[in-house]
Order: C-alpha cells, then sequence, then structure tokens
C-alpha cells in the first residue's frame, strides 16, 4: 500500500492552497459575455424532443426552477472563477431541492443529499457554492429581505466549515458512519420551531414515511380487467403500450436489461430481486433539469399484488462537472452515479445500480436504477418562514460536509476553510452576486420564449 501523510501535513497543504488562492477570492463571480441558453439548448440536444419544451416550460415559470434547470450553465460559471484547487467527489448538483429525508435498508429516516445525476469530482467548494446561492435564489423568492438571505446563507456556509473541521479530528471509520437521522435531529431542533413550523415538519416526516411502493401502487395504478396497470397521464406519465407497437419487443428486451442490472448490486439483493417479476413500464417525466432525459417507471410484483415493487430507470448522461474538471472515465454514466452516491451518501438504497440500453440506431444510452419511492421527501420552499430555511439550509450544510469528508481530503479541506469567519463571507457574498446573475439568465430564458427561439409548454 502506498503510505500517506499524516493529518498534519495535509493540513498544511490545505493552507498552502489558501496562500494560493485566498478565502476572499471565493466571493468571485467573473462575468464574461456568454449565452445561457446555448448551453440550455446543447443539453437539449440529446433529449427527447417533445419533452424539451416542458422543460423550459418548467424553468421559465420563475427564478428558482430556472436555477434548479441550470446546473450546467453554473458549472460553466463556476469554472471560470478562483477555485482552491482541493477535490473531492462532488453531488455536481447541490441546490436546495436535491437534500431530503428518505429511508435507509435498517427502516429509519435519514436527511442527505437524494440527487447524484451530476456526481463528479471537482473542487469542494462548488458543491458550497451551488447550494448557497439556491438558498439565496430560493429565499429572494419567498420575498425575504437581504439581511435575512445573508443570514440564511451565512449559517450553513458556517455549519459547513465547522462540520468539515470537525470531521477532520475523527478517524476514518467515524468519518464514514457520520450522518443525520431524523427522528434524533428534527427532536434536537422542535424547540426552535414555531407552532406552524413545527406541524409542517412532522407533515414532512409523516409524508416520507407514508411514500413506498404500495403508496406508489395506489396512486400510479388501477385495475383493468382484474390486473394492475399504470394510469396514463399524457406526456408526463406513458405506458410503453401507447407509445410503440412492439410492446411485447419492448418487454423481452427491458426482461435482459434488468438480469444485467441485477448484476450490479450485492448477491443477497440479487436473491432478493429474484422473488420479483415484470408487469408493466412507462416513462416518467420527472424533475426540472432531468426533463426531456429518458426515465421510465418499472411496476414489478413479489408474493401478489399487495407486494410491488417499484422501480425507476433514470437516463445518465455525462455530468455537468465533466467538461471543466478532469475525472476517471466510466464505461458506463449510470455506473458513475451509482458509485459517487453509494461514496457520497450515508446509507443508498438496496437495488441501486446501473444499465446500458442500445436504440435501434445502435446509439448507447446508460441508465441508473433505483427504488421509486422509499421515504423519499424534502421540504416545501415555497411556504418556509425565514428561521425554518436557515435551519433547513444547516442541516444541508452539515450533511454535504459528511459527504465530502467521506469522499474527499477532508484535512486539506479543513486547512483552507480555517478558523475565521472568512470562508462563510466569501460564499455569502458570493451567492448574493449569483442571485443577480441567475435573475438575468431567467429573463434570458423568457426573451428567448417570447422570440421563439425556445419553445415552452408551461403548467405541466
Amino acid at each position: 500500500m502506498t503510505p500517506t501523510l499524516d493529518r498534519e501535513a495535509r493540513r498544511k497543504r490545505g493552507k498552502t492552497a489558501r496562500r494560493a488562492t485566498p478565502l476572499e477570492s471565493l466571493a468571485e463571480h467573473r462575468v464574461v459575455r456568454r449565452d445561457p441558453i446555448a448551453l440550455l439548448e446543447q443539453q437539449a440536444a440529446t433529449r427527447v424532443p417533445e419533452l424539451v419544451p416542458i422543460r423550459y416550460g418548467r424553468m421559465v415559470s420563475a427564478e428558482f426552477p430556472f436555477y434548479r434547470g441550470a446546473a450546467l450553465v453554473m458549472a460553466d460559471d463556476l469554472s471560470r472563477s478562483p477555485n482552491s484547487g482541493i477535490a473531492t467527489q462532488l453531488c455536481g448538483d447541490a441546490h436546495l431541492s436535491n437534500f431530503g429525508v428518505y429511508a435507509t435498508p435498517e427502516r429509519r429516516l435519514a436527511f442527505d443529499i437524494n440527487d447524484f445525476d451530476e456526481t463528479h469530482p471537482g473542487p469542494f467548494e462548488w458543491d458550497v457554492k451551488r447550494l448557497a446561492a439556491s438558498l439565496a435564489v430560493a429565499a429572494k423568492s419567498r420575498e425575504f429581505s437581504g439581511k435575512q438571505r445573508r443570514r440564511i446563507v451565512r449559517a450553513c456556509a458556517a455549519e459547513y466549515r465547522e462540520t468539515i473541521r470537525r470531521q477532520a479530528e475523527l478517524g476514518n471509520l467515524a468519518v464514514w458512519y457520520s450522518n443525520v437521522e431524523v427522528t434524533d435531529e428534527f427532536e434536537a431542533i422542535h424547540n426552535q420551531l414555531d407552532p406552524v413550523q413545527r406541524k409542517r415538519m412532522q407533515q414532512l416526516v409523516r409524508k416520507a414515511r407514508s411514500r413506498d411502493s404500495i403508496q406508489a401502487l395506489g396512486k400510479l395504478t388501477e385495475l383493468v380487467d382484474g390486473r394492475r396497470r399504470i394510469i396514463a397521464d399524457p406526456p408526463l406519465i406513458v405506458p410503453v403500450e401507447d407509445m410503440i407497437d412492439d410492446a411485447p419487443g419492448a418487454y423481452r428486451d427491458l426482461e435482459d436489461r434488468l438480469r444485467t442490472y441485477r448484476e450490479t448490486f450485492q448477491h443477497d439483493k440479487q436473491v432478493l430481486f429474484d422473488d420479483f417479476h415484470l408487469v408493466q413500464f412507462a416513462r416518467k417525466v420527472v424533475g426540472v433539469g432531468s426533463v426531456g432525459t429518458r426515465a421510465w417507471v418499472i411496476l414489478m410484483q413479489g408474493a401478489d399484488e399487495s407486494d410491488p415493487l417499484f422501480l425507476q430507470a433514470k437516463e445518465a448522461q455525462e455530468s455537468v462537472i465533466a467538461p471543466y474538471w478532469s475525472g476517471p472515465s466510466y464505461d458506463n454514466e449510470g455506473r458513475r452515479v451509482v458509485e459517487g452516491q453509494r461514496l457520497m451518501q450515508a446509507s443508498s438504497d438496496i437495488f441501486l445500480g446501473w444499465q446500458r440500453s442500445h436504440d435501434p440506431d445502435g446509439s448507447k444510452r446508460d441508465f441508473y436504477l433505483r427504488q421509486l419511492r422509499d421515504g423519499k421527501g424534502s421540504a416545501v420552499i415555497e411556504v418556509m418562514e425565514p428561521s425554518g430555511m436557515e435551519m433547513y439550509g444547516v442541516l444541508c450544510g452539515r450533511v454535504l460536509a459528511y459527504a465530502h469528508a467521506r469522499s474527499g481530503n477532508r484535512f486539506e479541506i479543513a486547512g483552507y476553510v480555517g478558523t475565521s469567519t472568512k470562508f462563510e463571507d466569501a460564499i455569502t457574498d458570493f451567492a448574493e452576486v449569483y442571485t443577480v446573475q441567475n435573475t438575468a439568465d431567467h429573463q434570458a430564458l423568457m426573451e428567448a420564449v417570447d422570440s421563439g427561439r425556445v419553445i415552452a409548454q408551461q403548467g405541466i
């Protein structure tokens, strides 16, 4: 094995990086002549054409949905700004709505990052900036004051800095096991919430606990001639029988693909998976930034009709970070997502795996698969008050630090961010500046829709 440097030597590397890229420089956003719409059009070229207008429609609706869909635009901007040079595995799209609650294999509710489509190595602060700016944009959409916005963002960045420094004092196993369990954490902050916020928090936990394959069965399917069938809701949900003439051939192909997917997770989970059989599948539109990529919902059945398993198969394309930061090459982009998630997330879905398909023209498409609903839930930003958003941002900052500590060089990051408040000051300044940039980019999309350059289908 290759010998590694001790903690102090690695901390010193972080301090050296800080001298090369001072903390204050992280506040810089270097505006260049660029066309954000061209970047979105670049992504649209590889997506399902009839779904792209839905993506534009969701993004044009308001500034925060635009921000959610503009991960590539921000990655391009971050690549032009000073960076620490300290790389870790990034979420790649660490905005506020990509954190939330989910059920662990042990059936406990955890709070963590829950979307890894863009995961890729890169400078650690790119994730922090993406999260911080999302808080600022969301706070602006809620019409919070400038002072309230800065307090929210600063608390998140400070929590990240303090957590990564605490993680640098721990051993490797303790770092690996660090996590936020919902029951313990929410009990700790319960007294800080007013009655309305407490009620919303309880509703979030209750809703998350109820979200599983049985709940999805009742919501997404109906009985037709005594058989469970996925309810069509075009263009958002379209059963494969309504899309192609050779549906039997599509099912045979999916059976083959599920067999190769099965090989990507542990043997005991393979044995469990073998007790389910395919019933039906349908195309399903999900999210904002992902709209237009190929996504499928797959209904499987276990012991009987009361024992369903819903899987989501989601197309994995190149990470938005990849053009701007070198990283390992993968034979499958779905594998990139899965391995990044397993590395960063405290506990991952037992059926998380990857697969590849081939189109009739010979082109290949990569997918990752996971359970469609397994205790998943996220806070509703539209009803957050300043204190609630601040506490939510603190939790996000903490689990982001856990993920970076688990997957990257926590000692160098800790040495870089230091003990002063300069890190959170710089991140807060950046977030405020980027909120202005996001407003301008959203306006550019509205103008592109008005001019007919892009077509937006709104209200879907």
